[in-house]
């Protein structure tokens, strides 16, 4: 339990880290409507975000160690503290400044997550069924509504960007905990492997053009959220993950509690102007004024 809790921290630090330099190289990037994939790669040719890439996936092989370990409640529960990394470094890195209520509902994100994550219990070891089928049919649902939600330039559109970019990695967890053992030939045969690299690529996309459009923080709450609810809903209605022996209502309290804050700071930080990542224009050559008939000279003295 402590080598997979502790593997989740460690992954979580990563990726507040790369969430950060992601956010960096796609303001580099002129804005586009709609899913662009050339977007995407020209992101990736900025060196921030080509390390936040790497720093993504180091975190992912300690993510997928804490998922095979503990339930999926308590693993993503885990990568809460990315939020509070993410939100320190903006501050620094692109003087995101949160007022003291914003840092309250971050803080609150924060403990709703830590309570669902005590609130675990046992890794359930029900079968996957048609579970990876599935998924992928959620990453085609998540495909469309981000080129939808795409076209828009609101705080809300932000916000439901990362929101839709959560419920891609949410689609990573889920996939990861139903790979089967990692030998070659079944991993290609197996659904969840598709649906792992489908939805991380795309919620890496998505989470992408949201950094492009608001704050850090903004983009960055409703996908933790969603990346961490979603799954230990999963785990424990469909896998067969447990709640702890009368801990039910400190699980059911961390979710409102983790829902409603994020949801206080998406209003909060929606009154933030976006941030401008087009240049700025060329000043103005100035103009020369006519002449209006009067004479500035003074008469000589004769």
């Amino acid at each position: 339990m402590l080598l997979g809790l502790g593997a989740a921290l460690v992954a979580a630090c990563l990726y507040g880290v790369a969430a950060v330099l992601q956010a960096s190289g796609a303001r580099q990037v002129d804005r586009a409507s709609g899913l662009d994939p050339r977007i995407l790669l020209r992101i990736l040719r900025q060196g921030p975000a080509a390390t936040a890439l790497g720093l993504m996936l180091a975190g992912f092989l300690l993510h997928l160690v804490a998922i095979r370990l503990v339930p999926l409640f308590l693993a993503q529960a885990g990568i809460a503290v990315s939020l509070v990394v993410t939100a320190l470094l903006a501050v620094s890195r692109f003087g995101e400044r949160l007022s003291r209520t914003e840092w309250a509902a971050v803080t609150a994100v924060f403990v709703g997550l830590v309570l669902l994550s005590v609130s675990a219990g046992d890794v359930g070891t029900r079968g996957a069924g048609h579970i990876p089928v599935a998924l992928l049919g959620g990453v085609a649902v998540i495909a469309v509504l981000g080129g939808l939600v795409s076209r828009t330039r609101s705080a809300l559109g932000t916000a439901t960007l990362g929101l839709l970019a959560g419920f891609g990695y949410a689609v990573v967890g889920i996939s990861a905990r139903l790979l089967p053992d990692f030998v070659p030939v079944d991993l290609l045969r197996s659904p969840a492997t598709y649906a792992l690299v489908a939805g991380g690529s795309l919620a890496f996309f998505l989470y992408s053009l949201a950094l492009q459009r608001g704050a850090v923080t903004l983009a960055t709450t409703p996908m933790i959220v969603a990346q961490t609810v979603t799954p230990a809903i999963v785990g424990v209605l469909l896998l067969g993950d447990g709640v702890r022996s009368g801990w039910a209502a400190v699980a059911a309290a961390g979710f409102v509690v983790t829902v409603a804050a994020a949801s206080a700071l998406v209003r909060f930080e929606g009154a933030h102007p976006p941030p401008e990542n087009e240049p700025l224009p060329l000043p103005e050559a100035p103009t020369l004024s006519r002449p209006t008939g009067r004479s500035d000279s003074r008469p000589t003295n004769g």
